[in-house]
């Protein structure tokens, strides 16, 4: 018995690309100035807070340039993504494998009215 596939209209395809592409790029219109990464804006707040504040340790790693820490983020994202993406396509494999062994073990099985008595 095999699962009815339920095609969606290109419709949505068209519609969530839009959706997509607009949440990407208004920000860009609307919000002014120089973008700044959490770690920046966190540094400069402390220094507002107390500017006689030390940290407790320093990087063990400083990249080069700007453009080298955001490939470095970049990469440990897609490494990050890959993994889950992994582990989820994995137990997915499993449980199907799972379903179609109980599915054909069931069919292998004669039904009740014809087993030998």
């Amino acid at each position: 018995m095999s699962k009815p596939s339920i095609q969606k209209p290109k419709q949505y395809n068209w519609l969530l690309a839009i959706a997509v592409i607009t949440l990407a790029v208004v920000p860009l219109i609307f919000v002014r100035g120089e973008y700044k990464g959490s770690d920046e804006q966190g540094e400069e707040a402390i220094k507002e807070l107390n500017s006689d504040y030390k940290p407790w340790f320093k990087s063990f790693f400083e990249p080069a340039s700007p453009e080298i820490e955001s490939l470095l983020f970049a990469s440990q994202a897609a490494l990050g993504a890959g993994v889950i993406g992994y582990v989820i396509g994995r137990y997915k494999g499993r449980a199907e494998t799972r379903s179609n062994q109980s599915n054909q073990s069931q069919e292998q099985q004669p039904p009740d009215d014809q087993l030998p008595e």
